[in-house]
């Protein structure tokens, strides 16, 4: 990494926001641009920067800053012209005179620790004095934390995130605790943490490392979707970490159970260790199932078989004994699961269950977990859907911290609550859910159990049927429109363990065999730019082709064939402007997704005055636009949404030409294109296959090896979570 000293000249552009900045400073030898994270910097100062040369497209080369250290100067005439560069409100060059020749080399020393002082100068008052504070203290508080973070390899663009979190307690906080990083700042792990920790004297073997470290160990476990630890598996992997004897983690995992920062519990004759918010979330979601299905509903006084047949009638369609079980449990249960794959008339059923709600004078509310799946369920009943954070009124207080309007103190004002694509649904989604509903409420579960379990912690859905305390319903039988697809078939016949049937003329399911992972590839590549429009003109082949793949990484990884992909449908161009951020390459018109849950961020609908706060992971869009004045990337989510994202949230966002089968659940594409080759066991198995291909509308397309193929569809082993609700539930209701 390079290093170049120089003097502040001229801040060409500033982001108060996020501390992005566009400056010239000179040093001994020429004038130099410099680009980057540097809250604290003003016109004047000297500083030391770190990082390296980059070529602009537009503005040429420039000094890319990873780290700056600012030097104060030690002599009276640059304490003077310190001073004087408006590094403090309120004191302009006369007032930075007067206080250098009244306290000479001491002047630095008063500002720090003794600014009532300032009132020995003639013209500065009680009120000039508190805004001189103000400002000096908000400045030096973001150089200190700078400083003192850098030092331990925390990047400027952390250090910015650390101070929007903090604020002026940053350092505080993180002297006190280094560990609290790993949980509220994303791209900060247990290591840097540790360096922290150890630098500044927290013992190996202090009680304080070793907990926070197996509170760590717990949530990087829970963040791949469980919901609590095996002990066994917490003290081998705690022992990995911390390098520390077994029998002190043990009794840190039980003194920390006693201090009620976590809980043990016996879960099917295996001691496992929970995290506080997972343990009552279960709890919760749990008490309100049981309710639920306990509690006494008010009659609808119909005849539910005659308003079947009005229904069947009017759509002339004639529904199955198990649809037919579906709408009468939702007018005599009080929540009623409804599961099938697709084709099996899921949707046709939520319809007729509104209508015969809403004859009778009933509200009803329906809700999917993401934007897309929402969208979609609306489009298909004509009916208002929301997402469960919309519906629940997500709203971002004063605290920096995201809650919900909708609670036990502010329930949803509703008779009949229908929840679609429910495998989706988390157990801290479902807990905040649960709490909104009122007793009295008929709740209507509805989703496909076979597809893959939630990307957050918890097997929700599957638990729920697996406890046997509520109404379920599975739907088996594909109906007339589904039996004409082969997407529709196939994915059934995958689900049972069977060959699909390939390359049926004029149909809707097609395997194209290669050998070779660069050969797939470069099939993946024709199929998408030539072979694909020229089958079917009306589709767009940035918005209506999507790549799945099973892995992020090797060759067919989704990384790799964002990067190829991106190469061809949007490549650059003079007119595009363009951002790079790590080893990524955003791009104006980029296919983008974001990757975690951000509660913070607003977006405003476009053509709309409507605002509001939230993206979630899974969300794609398409890059509107990239300011190269205040480094900011705006994006437009499901044609309606428009972020601005700052630098410091870019971590949060990825290329989404490819994406993983995880990532697609709850969306739907018109055509998916899926590559077939032999990967880890784990990740090529029929459960996700049967998601993948379950994905598409009109089209799949495979490409690969039969080998993977019948791999996939004989492998029915998936990842195993561990989630206590089913266990719960059950044991709840035999006491």
């Amino acid at each position: 990494m390079l290093e170049i000293k120089g003097v502040v000249e001229d801040i060409v552009f500033k982001n108060e926001e996020n501390g992005y900045v566009v400056a010239r400073i000179e040093n001994e030898k020429e004038d130099i641009t410099i680009v980057g994270c540097i809250p604290y910097i003003i016109e004047g100062q000297t500083l030391c920067v770190q990082g390296q040369w980059v070529k602009h497209p537009k503005f040429g080369t420039q000094f890319k800053v990873e780290s700056c250290q600012e030097i104060i100067p030690n002599s009276l005439d640059g304490i003077e012209k310190y001073l004087s560069s408006g590094i403090i409100s309120g004191v302009g060059s006369v007032t930075a005179k007067k206080i250098v020749e009244k306290f000479g080399e001491e002047t630095l020393d008063v500002l720090d620790n003794n600014m009532e002082r300032l009132k020995e100068i003639e013209g500065i008052g009680e009120k000039k004095i508190k805004l001189i504070a103000e400002s000096y203290s908000k400045q030096r508080e973001v150089k200190n934390i700078m400083v003192f973070l850098q030092t331990y390899g925390v990047t400027a663009n952390q250090c910015v995130k650390i101070y929007k979190r903090y604020g002026k307690d940053s350092i505080n906080i993180v002297k006190n605790n280094p560990y609290v990083l790993t949980e509220d700042i994303s791209g900060i792990g247990f290591k840097t943490a540790d360096k922290i920790a150890r630098s500044i004297g927290i013992d190996k073997d202090s009680p304080f490392r070793i907990q926070s470290g197996i509170n760590y160990v717990i949530n990087e476990f829970c963040a791949i979707g469980n919901t609590y630890m095996p002990l066994e598996k917490l003290i081998s992997e705690a022992k990995k970490i911390l390098q520390v004897e077994k029998n002190t983690i043990e009794k840190n995992i039980y003194d920390s159970a006693l201090e009620g920062k976590i809980k043990i519990e016996d879960i099917e004759g295996c001691s496992s260790v929970f995290t506080i918010p997972f343990f009552y979330s279960e709890l919760s979601v749990t008490k309100k199932i049981i309710t639920l299905s306990l509690v006494n509903h008010e009659d609808v006084k119909i005849d539910v078989k005659e308003e079947i047949k009005k229904f069947e009638g009017e759509k002339d369609i004639k529904f199955s004994p198990s649809q037919n079980e579906a709408i009468e449990g939702a007018l005599t249960s009080g929540i009623e699961v409804i599961t099938g794959g697709p084709g099996t008339g899921k949707t046709t059923i939520i319809n007729c269950i509104t209508e015969i709600f809403q004859n009778q004078g009933m509200t009803v509310f329906m809700a999917a977990p993401t934007g897309r799946a929402a969208k979609r369920m609306e489009e298909a009943t004509g009916h208002e859907a929301k997402t469960i954070h919309r519906l629940l009124e997500l709203g971002y207080g004063d605290s920096q911290e995201a809650f919900f309007s909708k609670d036990e103190e502010s329930q949803l004002e509703c008779d009949v609550l229908i929840v679609d694509e429910a495998s989706m649904i988390d157990i801290v989604l479902m807990n905040n859910l649960m709490k909104a509903i009122s007793l009295g409420t008929r709740v209507i579960i509805v989703g496909d159990v076979d597809q893959l379990p939630s990307v957050g912690p918890g097997n929700v859905l599957r638990d729920i049927i697996n406890s046997k305390c509520v109404k379920v319903v599975r739907l088996r039988e594909i109906f007339r429109q589904g039996k004409e697809s082969m997407i529709v078939v196939n994915a059934h016949k995958i689900n049972e363990g069977q060959m699909p049937l390939l390359n049926k003329k004029n149909k809707d399911f097609y395997f194209i065999k290669e050998e070779d992972n660069n050969k797939i590839m470069d099939t993946i590549m024709e199929l998408i730019y030539e072979r694909l429009p020229k089958f079917n003109n009306t589709w767009n082949k940035m918005e209506h082709i999507q790549i799945l793949s099973p892995s992020r990484r090797g060759v067919l990884g989704v990384e790799n064939l964002n990067t190829q992909l991106q190469g061809i449908l949007n490549p650059p161009a003079k007119y595009k402007k363009e951002k790079e951020f790590r080893n990524m390459v955003f791009r104006v018109g980029d296919k983008v997704m974001q990757i975690k849950n951000n509660y913070s961020l607003k977006w405003n609908k476009i053509n709309s005055e409507e605002e509001g706060v939230g993206v979630f992971n899974g969300d794609v869009g398409f890059i509107e636009d990239i300011s190269s004045e205040d480094n900011t990337i705006t994006i437009i989510f499901d044609d309606e949404r428009r972020v601005v994202y700052d630098p410091v949230y870019l971590d949060e966002i990825t290329l989404a030409y490819a994406m993983t089968i995880h990532k697609s659940q709850g969306s739907e594409f018109p055509v998916v294109i899926m590559p077939m080759f032999m990967g880890p066991p784990m990740l090529m198995n029929k459960n996700l296959l049967y998601t993948g291909i379950t994905r598409a509308k009109k089209l799949v397309v495979l490409v690969g090896t039969v080998k993977a193929l019948h791999f996939m569809i004989n492998n029915d082993r998936s990842f195993e979570r561990y989630s206590s609700l089913s266990w719960r539930i059950s044991n709840l209701i035999d006491e």
